[in-house]
């Protein structure tokens, strides 16, 4: 059973057994009292209900329609509540099979159903999908709230938890018996029934307004378009991104918001108004009108206090953090505060640096800074990012990804043909160092007005090993390059090179997992852990040794000047000020909304008020702004990471540390290293808990000082 997956909108699929019925399904009421019916009509050629016999299981994506999805989700809920009664009502008594592997395998279909859905959402939403996913997400709410608060099944639950010493249990299955039991704790099952009533009504809620933020995110962001007419206000703009961004229709170079195409815009264009324009358009989205998403935060962060309350926390960001490593809000904010400090100060003398230049003209401002930061770092480093771009060849890039992942962790990885959810998607083939099967890779990296901004990684099928069936995951990495004219090839900007390797090892964590239960395969752990895979990846694609192997010149075939890898290394922490400062703001905008009790959410009326009080507080600069500002913070308001956005600084502490393993080794693919590296992170999943997981890695407890001397930063107390 996945409900915290369901929980965390990480929807994966447990198993692909096709399921049939005759007759309308009857009306099953869960504790909620909810009634669900579908008929026979309503299924009829649905291709959630068969086996799939594609390529690795792939879902029949050009077969499955719109309207295959809510019958799919009913007839898989109904399916739900015949495994949990049937594990309710089992005259034997409870046991570790019968009640605790039992729910392991519940709720097959479900997850089969979801996974594909709100994977299609991300990448190719649509009106009738959107209209789908406001009465699909609160009824899958309201379904995981019926089984989490289900007062029998936890007796059930709680009865195999009191014998657990005494079961003669394995390493995985007593993990699995921890973790079944926490989670139910954690959602509420000890609770009595009225507060449980409650719990319910607000995570319904919850599930309408966080679908109803990202909706109103992805309409403003499209919403908004950048149009140039006069060739003359193009200046600055590089040869190959003027041909990204023209517009055959429109007649006219037009830019969106998509963060590709806005940091390239910014860093380029000699306009200042139209870097104004598009600031603006960038930092003031789902802010005012008819998408105004500053009340759907403000009512989210009240429910969320609330509901902390009711399970008997202070406050949302102490319900969180309780289980992560940074234990407390105390104890993140702090982290955070010891970074935010030299940052801060870094940003100063960055903004002083380019108010030099500037001179008398005008005064920095925020949407100066990409312009004028490029402006002196080519003049310090005598380095331009288009001189760079060339050796940054999509094809290139990731297939130096794939050969960074042999040499470490002994895995090939060769391209299949597998049809995806679109043209632009590649598959690709997993085998271990052994030639076994490891899962199917699939990357859709380029941006579309049907898909969510960003870079994330997800999976429409986890890895199980239950009752002697292997299943191995499909797994997905999602980028939003900007598309180049047809017969051109993408030139990637250098971060998002990193990006791509960041993803990647998220990509390797769901891949490699080699844990039976589902519950902790693949990409599980604590927020402020399960970035750490992903980020100590990220290393690689700087060494001047990964850099010969996939720096080569689009056109020439010329690998990268070791000069100018040495000027790019040189100038590595460059501008560390601000992006360590703007990104360390939005941690802690988003630790503070959930750090407030009942009473101080009670008294917010104005989202963008708090947030102005908040960044003052900690004494943030006017010429940059975090982030992400609460109106367009999707992470916190609409996915997984409330109260956890500090999670990507607290893994680089894990990252900076574990990579200085493979430095002390002084060989960047050091075997012995490697095979501690694939054994307890990418291969253990959530087998136990994080810091002994690290520990078994590094053999240390992780430093704080690798990643301030990363950054070029000295400790400032």
């Amino acid at each position: 059973m996945r409900n915290k997956h369901l929980a965390l909108c990480i929807f994966l699929g447990l198993a692909l057994a096709g399921c049939s019925g005759g007759g309308e399904e009857p009306a099953v009421a869960n504790d909620a009292g909810e009634e669900i019916t579908v008929s026979d009509a309503e299924l009829a050629g649905n291709p959630f209900l068969e086996e799939w016999d594609t390529p690795y299981g792939v879902p029949p994506f050009a077969r499955i329609e719109d309207e295959h999805y809510l019958p799919a989700v009913k007839k898989s809920i109904l399916e739900m509540r015949t495994e949990i009664a049937a594990i309710v009502d089992n005259p034997e008594p409870a046991n570790f099979d019968n009640t605790i592997v039992a729910l392991e395998r519940a709720g097959a279909l479900r997850s089969k159903v979801a996974a594909t859905f709100f994977n299609i959402v991300g990448t190719e939403l649509n009106d009738e999908l959107q209209k789908l996913q406001g009465q699909i997400s609160p009824m899958l709410s309201r379904e995981s709230d019926a089984i989490n608060l289900n007062d029998a099944l936890f007796k059930r639950v709680q009865a195999v938890y009191a014998q657990r010493d005494e079961l003669d249990l394995n390493e995985q299955d007593a993990r699995l018996l921890e973790l079944t039991h926490r989670g139910f704790i954690r959602s509420g099952a000890a609770l009595d029934q009225s507060t449980k009533d409650q719990i319910t009504e607000i995570n319904a809620e919850l599930s309408g307004l966080t679908t109803k933020f990202g909706q109103n995110l992805l309409a403003a962001t499209k919403g908004f378009k950048l149009t140039i007419e006069d060739e003359a206000q193009t200046a600055g703009l590089s040869d190959d991104f003027k041909a990204a961004i023209w517009s055959k229709d429109a007649g006219a170079w037009v830019i969106g918001l998509n963060r590709s195409a806005y940091e390239t815009f910014m860093t380029q264009s000699e306009v200042r108004e139209l870097r104004e324009q598009l600031f603006d358009g960038y930092r003031l989205r789902a802010v005012s009108g008819d998408i105004d998403n500053g009340p759907l935060a403000i009512k989210v962060a009240q429910l969320r206090a609330k509901r902390a309350r009711l399970m008997g926390y202070e406050s949302h960001a102490h319900y969180q953090l309780e289980t992560r490593m940074a234990k407390t809000p105390t104890g993140a904010e702090d982290f955070l505060l010891r970074v935010w400090r030299p940052g801060l100060a870094r940003a100063k003398e960055e903004l002083a640096d380019m108010q030099e230049l500037v001179g008398d003209e005008f005064k920095v401002a925020g949407h100066d800074w990409w312009h004028y930061a490029e402006k002196v770092r080519k003049a310090r480093f005598d380095l331009d990012e288009n001189e760079l771009k060339p050796y940054f060849e999509l094809e290139k890039v990731r297939a130096g990804a794939f050969e960074m992942a042999r040499r470490l962790f002994g895995v090939t990885i060769e391209p299949v043909d597998v049809e995806g959810w679109n043209p632009v998607v590649t598959a690709y083939d997993v085998k271990d160092d052994d030639g076994s099967h490891l899962g199917l890779f699939m990357m859709d990296m380029y941006a579309r007005d049907s898909k969510r901004g960003g870079a994330w990684m997800n999976s429409y099928r986890p890895a199980s090993n239950m009752d002697g069936k292997v299943i191995r995951p499909i797994v997905t990495n999602n980028m939003n390059l900007s598309t180049p004219p047809q017969g051109e090839p993408t030139l990637m900007r250098f971060s998002e090179v990193t990006t791509l390797f960041h993803e990647f090892g998220h990509g390797l964590h769901g891949l490699l997992t080699k844990m039976d239960y589902p519950e902790f395969s693949g990409v599980d752990g604590p927020r402020d852990y399960t970035e750490f895979p992903a980020q100590i990846l990220e290393h690689w694609a700087s060494e001047p040794e990964m850099l010969a192997i996939f720096a080569q010149h689009y056109d020439t075939g010329d690998v990268i000047p070791a000069e100018l890898v040495e000027r790019m290394l040189v100038a590595g922490n460059f501008n560390n000020g601000f992006t360590t400062t703007e990104y360390v703001a939005a941690s802690l905008l988003d630790l503070r909304w959930h750090s407030l009790t009942v009473e101080e959410a009670a008294e917010i009326t104005d989202a963008r008020a708090f947030e102005e009080k908040v960044l003052r507080g900690y004494g943030l600069i006017d010429e940059i702004e975090p982030r992400y500002r609460s109106q367009y913070f999707s992470h916190i308001f609409a996915g997984g990471y409330s109260a956890g956005y500090y999670a990507y600084l607290w893994s680089e502490i894990l990252d900076a540390d574990g990579f200085a393993a493979f430095k002390q080794a002084e060989n960047i693919f050091d075997p012995e290293t490697a095979a501690r590296l694939k054994k307890w992170v990418y291969q253990s999943g959530g087998l136990r808990e994080a810091d002994e997981l690290y520990r078994n890695f590094r053999g240390q407890d992780p430093s704080i000082e690798p990643l301030l001397e990363g950054r070029g930063f000295d400790v400032i107390e």
